[in-house]
């Protein structure tokens, strides 16, 4: 039986896009080319949500503006989900609405209670192109969202209101990493 590599065990670490920087904030385009360098791409963002000990990464956070995500999450019940999809389609974020901390690794240091629903479903492919629907519940239902937000050109932030959002964007301005950085109209 052939051994199995763990994903991102190969892979190269990525610089880390961070707030204010286009690629960020615009949509994604659909991947068209499925191979070696889709595979490569898929890689290199495990071993860089590995390295920035995150737990889901979309291709726009490290600068490549397709439609990919990588995630090794944990839902409500500690069960690990592990895996990575191409075009997602969010197609269905149901349930109870329920306000959690949310972080971003695109945002270092700053967290935010953010309402997101408490079911998602995602259907795309592989990097083989095969067809993949990934159901969460519960954290991992936020994550689903949080990287299907970022493709969209969109982050935690962009659903966080009031006090706050007030809260958060204070904390941004005094990150360390957005000093003399632009950040977004919708962030300032």
């Amino acid at each position: 039986m052939p051994k199995r590599s763990i994903p991102g065990s190969s892979g190269l670490l990525r610089a880390m896009t961070l707030l204010g920087e286009p690629v960020l904030h615009t949509p994604c385009e659909p991947v068209t080319d499925f191979g070696p360098s889709l595979a490569a791409l898929v890689e290199d963002m495990f071993a860089t949500m590995y390295a920035f000990q995150g737990v889901g990464l979309a291709a726009n956070q490290v600068g490549v503006p397709l439609r990919v995500f990588v995630y090794d999450c944990p839902d409500d019940e500690d069960v690990r989900h592990l895996g990575h999809v191409v075009n997602p389609r969010l197609v269905t974020a149901d349930g109870v609405t329920v306000r959690g901390p949310e972080g971003c690794l695109s945002l270092p240091g700053v967290e935010a209670g953010t309402p997101r629903f408490d079911h998602a479903v995602v259907e795309g492919v592989t990097m083989d192109g095969d067809p993949v629907r990934v159901e969460g519940t519960g954290f991992f239902a936020r994550c689903l969202q949080h990287e299907c937000d970022h493709l969209e050109g969109g982050i935690y932030l962009d659903h966080v209101t009031g006090l706050r959002r007030s809260r958060a964007l204070r904390a941004v301005r005094r990150a360390p990493w957005a000093r003399g950085r632009v950040l977004p109209g919708s962030l300032t």
